[in-house]
């Protein structure tokens, strides 16, 4: 896991060597173990040069014809010697590699390059990329099991081409003024060129305050900064180099699709295990300790399970987890079983309100843009104990809710069905069923019912009424930017299930994926997602739905599947948390001081994206009780700091 950025100048000026070296020291945190550059002529006259280390150590300037520039910072989990460093070249120097990510099939690569004639120098992954770039052009990705985003030179075909996984868990951001392309894993790289003043993006403003979006859409909190979506690639032709003929293409090369296969439950779970088995073990390769997060639910306790099981007799891992002495909150009940039954040692951090908030522009700084709700600092707490203890490798349960119907707003979209085809019956049993397991109705069941059965624009307008955001948010605000924002269009043969599963999947799991690289690659510690491997999705993604979501029973599939490896109690749990804080005691009474203060300030009251005197009064009637608005008013502090930290 590394931190990658890079330059590619269209017009004649020569490359900035002073800002590539600034975007990739930004990059510190992502890759402690290394720093490297390589400077290469666009048209493959000069010879490229190579620096390890600072670049301005080794190069007062930079030759003007050397117009493509590569930075990388690395994190050492493979191959940890000398030859796995970046930027990496092939043989022959005609292909230039930064990369930022991991092959968990790089060995089975390997092989099948050797066979086609290809020699290796090094045991790294970053290789294998290279030479199966070489043998296999751009279809290349469609080989690759992992996550990764990189860039690659290609010299002989005059051409920069970056790509990003399939579900986005490595990030890449860019800058493409016409004359110079600008690219990093991280915003924050690119603000390093002062010409860039950071300007707030106000229609991902709107999204976020109003839907709690972000990581959507090609576009960011930033104006002029873009990122490739997941499974997106870019290609960029230089053109004769004074800036005519220059092309910048982008295209899709995988999309998750919602299928439908016909197999047995017993079926559907024995190739489920043998499907998340194997992407544990594939997740286990690295040349540094391995450990996991562990949350007490279903999916990290069955990642953990897994991970004692391959790891045998004395191999148990270690595992970090978030906890509270409010038992409404703590899931050490939980926990515990797990670490009984795989002998797993186990470090619990206490999240505290109060350390947490002053750290908060520290997490914003790391996270680059506003996030969605304090389970993210629980998160940041846990990865920071575990860079603590030195670890450098943690898997993770990401993407198990999404693709097995883990959070209620999937129960309102399988009513909704059953409500829209007839089937009264069956939407009568399965609501008593959910009742009769989880209690009371939550209001995201209630929202997934109302967009499985209402049109886009009339659910929209139901929930701004809910949430009351006509009464706080600034009208001219809104009148620039309310169309175009909501839930988006049903597309002919999909289920109420299905347009929920694809919109979890492909709007909201990458803000979840971007809250944790961020926090893990804060402490240099790489996050990996068995749940994750394309071929377990591409296969949870087509079986029937009464194999994720039956009865009131979420994620049943995965609960046949680890039979007899997780303990029951863990198995077959009802509730859910995760990271979860006590954000209204948080919001209410622990932070209430520091709230106040923050949006009666001048700074606050300025800002052209709400009514001040309504947040304040919005804010008293939510710490009296009198309305349940937390996440909305994380929302408003969210921003505010962030525009404070970046914008102001």
């Amino acid at each position: 896991m590394c931190g990658i950025a890079g330059i590619v100048h269209i017009d004649r000026r020569p490359l900035d060597g002073g800002l590539l070296e600034a975007m990739t020291r930004s990059l510190a945190h992502r890759g402690p173990d290394g720093e490297g550059y390589a400077l290469l002529a666009r048209d493959g006259t000069g010879k490229p040069i190579t620096v390890a280390g600072r670049l301005s150590d080794s190069i007062r300037s930079v030759p003007r014809d050397y117009a493509v520039g590569f930075g990388h910072r690395r994190l050492a989990i493979l191959d940890r010697s000398p030859l796995g460093h970046q930027p990496m070249s092939c043989d022959r120097e005609e292909v230039w590699l930064t990369y930022n990510g991991e092959l968990y099939n790089y060995l089975e690569l390997k092989q099948t390059l050797r066979q086609r004639g290809w020699s290796f120098r090094s045991t790294s992954d970053a290789e294998v990329l290279l030479y199966a770039y070489k043998e296999w052009g751009e279809d290349c990705l469609h080989r690759f099991n992992g996550m990764f985003a990189f860039a690659l030179w290609d010299a002989r075909a005059q051409k920069l081409f970056c790509a990003r996984d399939r579900f986005g868990i490595k990030p890449f951001y860019y800058h493409w003024d016409g004359d110079r392309f600008c690219f990093a894993s991280e915003i924050k790289a690119l603000l390093q060129n002062p010409a860039h003043r950071a300007r707030p993006h106000d229609r991902m403003v709107y999204d976020y305050l109003t839907l709690s979006r972000q990581d959507h859409s090609t576009e960011t909190f930033f104006q002029g900064i873009h990122q490739l979506a997941p499974g997106e690639r870019l290609t960029l032709r230089p053109g004769r180099g004074d800036g005519q003929g220059a092309a910048l293409d982008r295209d899709r090369w995988w999309r998750f699709a919602v299928g439908r296969q016909e197999v047995s439950l017993a079926d559907a779970a024995a190739r489920t295990r043998e499907l998340l088995e194997d992407s544990v073990r594939l997740e286990l390769r690295a040349d540094v300790p391995v450990g996991s997060c562990l949350s007490g639910g279903l999916d990290s306790s069955s990642i953990v399970c897994l991970m004692s099981r391959l790891l045998g007799p004395g191999g148990a891992p270690r595992t970090f987890s978030a906890c509270h002495e409010d038992g409404r909150f703590d899931e050490r009940p939980y926990i515990r079983p797990v670490l009984e039954r795989t002998g797993a040692a186990n470090e619990r951090v206490f999240p505290d309100a109060t350390r947490l908030f002053a750290e908060l522009p520290t997490v914003l700084w790391h996270q680059d843009e506003p996030f969605a709700g304090t389970s993210i600092l629980a998160q940041w707490a846990v990865m920071q104990a575990a860079g603590g203890a030195g670890m450098k490798v943690l898997l993770d349960g990401q993407g198990a809710d999404e693709l097995l119907c883990g959070y209620p707003g999937f129960m309102g979209a399988r009513l909704a069905d059953f409500i829209s085809t007839g089937r009264w019956g069956a939407g009568i049993r399965a609501w008593r069923d959910w009742r009769r397991m989880h209690g009371g109705i939550r209001p995201a069941l209630l929202a997934g019912l109302g967009r499985g059965l209402l049109p886009g624009p009339m659910a929209t307008g139901l929930r701004r009424l809910i949430q009351g955001e006509d009464r706080w948010l600034a009208p001219a605000f809104v009148r620039s930017w309310r169309d175009g924002a909501g839930e988006g269009r049903a597309v002919a043969g999909q289920t109420a299930l299905d347009r929920h599963m694809e919109r979890a999947v492909t709007q909201d799991l990458p803000a979840l994926l971007h809250y944790e690289d961020r926090n893990a690659m804060a402490f240099s510690i790489e996050a990996r997602v068995p749940f994750l491997d394309h071929r377990l999705v591409e296969w949870l993604a087509a079986l029937p739905p009464e194999h994720k979501l039956e009865g009131g029973t979420t994620k049943v599939v995965l609960r046949e599947a680890m039979a007899g490896l997780l303990p029951e109690e863990v198995r077959l749990r009802r509730d859910k948390m995760g990271f979860v804080t006590p954000q209204d005691r948080w919001l209410r009474v622990e932070l209430r001081q520091e709230i106040e203060a923050i949006v009666a300030s001048d700074r606050f009251r300025s800002r052209p994206y709400w009514q001040a005197s309504a947040v304040q009064d919005a804010y008293r009637r939510y710490c009296d009780g009198q309305v349940s608005i937390g996440s909305t008013v994380w929302r408003w502090i969210n921003l505010e700091l962030w525009l404070r930290r970046f914008c102001d």
